[in-house]
This record gives structure tokens, sequence and C-alpha cells, in this order.
């Protein structure tokens, strides 16, 4: 087995430690939705066309996936045909098709078989999406969010790059009364507010908190409500895009171009 432990082994082992935790089994599936995998194929890829290699198990068919390409060279025993893919898109793939995934099997402390029903949830997780609402605050407090809402979304902001300036974190009233919380992202690049907006909403799902609620709103950083907001809220700096890889994007690399199955 490798060496290097990866995010992924870490997840992995956090819930081997504690298996009736929620918590930590929602977090496992939010890294392996998050990181990059390589998927193991028959043969290489023909455009935007993938045939996964299959293989028939006691447990039923399940394709292989690795979170290093060391340890699917370590598997295989040499060069083989891969698709490196976002856990999400694999996941997406395989729902409604009864084939499970086989996560580093046999070469890391994470190997382990995920059943065609823990990819069928993971999909329709991925799925929901959140819902546009109109409102009008009247007034920002400081925010009192649980602990592990605000690492959720540290570490999905973390991953945004590129996308947006910052974010603020506040408490909201509304006009009527109601209250909740409210993120404010900041300077967002053009076109960019929908996946932003669906990776806020995962961050609450995979948080582990029941019937939570966030609301997400697209601001300028002059604007007068950010300036308000900024007083009493949690500030998240992004991190600057990385411009090092300009290559055109791998088959599933682009959300407009989802890789076929054959």
């Amino acid at each position: 087995m490798s060496d290097v432990v990866t995010l992924l082994d870490a997840a992995h082992a956090a819930v081997s430690a504690e298996p009736e935790n929620e918590t930590l089994r929602l977090r496992f599936f939010e890294r392996l939705a998050d990181g990059e995998l390589v998927l193991l194929l028959e043969r290489e890829a023909i455009g935007e066309s993938l045939e996964p290699k299959v293989f028939d198990l006691e447990e039923g068919p399940v394709v292989l996936v690795f979170d290093r390409e060391e340890r699917l060279a370590s598997f295989t025993g040499g060069i083989a045909p891969y698709a490196a893919l976002p856990g999400r898109v694999i996941a997406g793939l395989l729902k409604g098709q009864g084939i499970g995934m086989g996560v580093n099997l046999g070469v890391a402390p994470s190997s382990m078989l995920l059943p065609p029903e823990a990819m069928d949830w993971l999909a329709e997780t991925l799925d929901g999406g959140p819902e546009e609402v109109e409102a009008l605050p009247q007034e920002f407090l400081a925010p009192s969010v649980p602990e592990a809402v605000i690492a959720a979304l540290d570490a999905k902001l973390a991953r945004a790059g590129g996308l947006a300036v910052a974010a603020l974190l506040s408490g909201v009233v509304y006009a009527g009364g109601r209250r909740g919380h409210l993120l404010a992202l900041l300077d967002v690049a053009e076109g960019a507010e929908p996946a932003l907006a669906r990776a806020m909403n995962e961050a609450l799902v995979f948080s582990g908190i029941e019937a939570g609620e966030l609301d997400v709103v697209f601001l300028r950083a002059g604007d007068p409500a950010a300036a308000a907001m900024g007083r009493v809220a949690l500030r998240f700096d992004l991190p600057a895009p990385d411009v090092k890889n300009l290559a055109p994007a791998a088959p599933g690399m682009d959300p407009s171009r989802p890789p076929k199955l054959r």
C-alpha cells in the first residue's frame, strides 16, 4: 500500500474510527465528491465518450477509482487507460446504473467498496440545488451558526479561487420578521453564480446540520449592503485563481459538456 496519506485516507480513517458518526460519514462523501479521482477505463477515451472498466465481483459490478495516479499504477501493475474526473461527475454517471464503486482497492488505507445505492444517494444529494427567493434584509447581525457549518463553508470557498473575491456571513432579519443567516459572495466572476450557489448549498448539506438554512446573495464589494454586512459579518477571503494550467479540460471537467458512458 502507498505510504502517502491523502485527504481521502484521512476522511476514511475518521469515519472508520467512529462508524456511527453521521457527520464524519457526510464529510467522507463530500471529500469523495469534491476530489479528483482517476477512473480506470476499458480503453482510451474517444472525445467525450468514456468506457469504464467494469469488474463483476461477488458484491456486484463495480468500477474502480483511485485518488492518485500512482495508486492506479500500483493496482494495474503498469500503464492503463484512465480518465481524471471529479467524484461528483463519476457519481452522476453511475446513478441508476446498478454499478458500485471500488475506491483505492488494495493499494491504500482508504480501500473500500461503495454499493450502487451509495452512488445513487450521492448523485441525488448533489443534484439537490438551492431555491431562488426574494426577501428584503432590514438588519444584519453577528452570525451564530455551528462550527461545523463554518468549517464546511471555509472548505468549499477555499476551492472556489477565482470565482469570487470574498464572502461575508452574517445573521439577518428580513422585512416581516423572518430571521436567518445570509452569505454574501463579493465580486463574483461572470456566470459563476449558479455553481457557487450549489457549492454553498452542498456545504450546508454535508455539514450534518439538520434543517439548516442559509441564504446566498451576490454583491459588489462597494455595495452599501456589503458595507453594512461587513461591520458584523465573518469574512472569508478566497484564494487567487490558479492560472498555471491553461490546457483544454479533460472529459468531464467542463460541466456544460459531461462525458458519455459507452
